[in-house]
């Protein structure tokens, strides 16, 4: 089989998809109701019980019922979770352990997990959220936006995105336990007969970090033909994924070098009500307080055209706006958020630096949609878009009767 050069071919319509590399994918989760998210685990459980101590109309307003979910809703439980489905109306009991969730690029929170709760919780991906898994998420296309296409996770990714149209979640396994690769039928097989049999899932992943963009046809993904380009892009996508991932999965937290760290050079205040970049000092200004040195490419990392570390902040700074349950937040600024903020400057940063490598690495001849066509990967199957069946665990449907899958 040749290999032509996609872009100069048919342009980026030449170029296959992410949606047909990794076919199954599952929309963002609905939450319906900001209060069940949160920075901090503490807010979260003060809100429950806010919420299970009050009485009638008062507490159907802090509930904030949808069309989707009210107090008499009958759920099931979500798959992997331990919580309650009486219906919440009756609820009194404790508030479910926290987990942590990937709220958006970038942003680490936590989340009740409570199917009560949500609107649309894609119980499909609790399902196959486990210590094998990992997730890319599809960031919202924006024209001109210069940002990654998309995230790698090892949380359970909410999807949400901070400027336009929300993309997709798409884990790397189908089942549990690392198995079943979300991998176009004869892709691995193509790609192994090409780069050799060290090719696996994960090396398949790694390349989509690299490589991924956005396009008005889609994401699209450049596959290289040649080896050496195949092999380079890989190893740079695991750095990247080493990178979001944050130490998950038994890597290392990312660090910078010794004399670029950030720092905290002035205490940030209780209630730091602004945020502002010093280019001339490298340095980040929350109200009062002062950290740097925040390389500028830290500071201009957009994704949608939307700086990140401005998103950060804004979701944790005090707001006069936010009543009910929202209201119920931290008294003045954890000394956790400093630390997160810390190391969020860092990942930015280091992934700002390798920008350059990912852009070049996508040059040269490549394996387009019609090489995968005539490979018979493409087109994919209807089954390979659809979820797998997991049927080794009973799952709790509503008022206790067990959910047949």
């Amino acid at each position: 089989m040749a290999a032509r050069a996609g872009a100069g071919a048919g342009g980026d319509d030449d170029i296959p998809l992410l949606d047909d590399l990794m076919p199954w994918s599952v929309r963002p989760l609905r939450i319906g109701r900001q209060w069940v998210t949160a920075p901090d685990t503490a807010s979260l459980k003060a809100r429950w019980a806010r919420l299970v101590s009050a009485e009638g109309a008062e507490r159907e307003r802090l509930f904030r019922p949808t069309r989707s979910r009210s107090q008499q809703t009958p759920v099931a439980a979500l798959p992997g979770q331990s919580g309650s489905t009486v219906r919440f109306a009756r609820e009194s009991g404790p508030c479910p352990e926290p987990v942590r969730i990937l709220h958006g690029p970038f942003d680490e929170q936590w989340l009740i997990p409570d199917h009560r709760l949500i609107d649309a919780a894609r119980p499909e991906l609790w399902r196959v959220a486990d210590d094998h898994q990992l997730f890319a998420v599809e960031h919202g296309y924006v024209p001109q936006d210069a940002g990654p296409a998309l995230s790698v996770t090892a949380l359970l990714p909410d999807g949400h995105s901070p400027a336009g149209r929300p993309g997709r979640i798409r884990p790397l396994y189908r089942r549990p336990g690392g198995l079943e690769p979300n991998l176009a039928p004869g892709l691995l097989g193509l790609l192994r007969a090409r780069h050799g049999d060290a090719v696996t899932a994960e090396s398949v992943l790694a390349w989509i970090v690299t490589a991924a963009r956005h396009s008005p046809a889609g994401c699209v993904v450049p596959l290289p033909a040649d080896t050496a380009g195949w092999w380079a892009g890989v190893e740079l996508g695991r750095e990247l994924s080493r990178l979001q991932l944050r130490g998950a999965r038994g890597g290392e937290r990312p660090r910078l070098p010794g004399g670029r760290r950030p720092y905290v050079r002035a205490a940030v205040p209780a209630a730091p009500g602004t945020l502002e970049y010093d280019p001339d000092d490298e340095a980040l200004l929350l109200g009062t307080g002062r950290i740097s040195p925040v390389p500028a490419g830290a500071w201009e990392f957009r994704v949608g055209g939307v700086r990140m570390l401005e998103l950060w902040f804004e979701r944790r700074a005090s707001s006069d706006e936010a009543d009910g349950l929202e209201a119920i937040r931290p008294r003045g600024w954890p000394q956790e958020w400093t630390s997160e903020l810390l190391e969020l400057i860092t990942v930015l940063a280091l992934l700002t630096e390798l920008r350059p490598r990912q852009q070049a690495l996508t040059d040269g001849p490549q394996l387009t949609a019609g090489d995968l066509r005539a490979a018979g990967v493409l087109p994919v199957a209807a089954t390979a878009r659809r979820p797998a069946s997991v049927l080794d665990h009973q799952e709790e449907g509503p008022d206790g009767q067990f959910a047949l899958l």
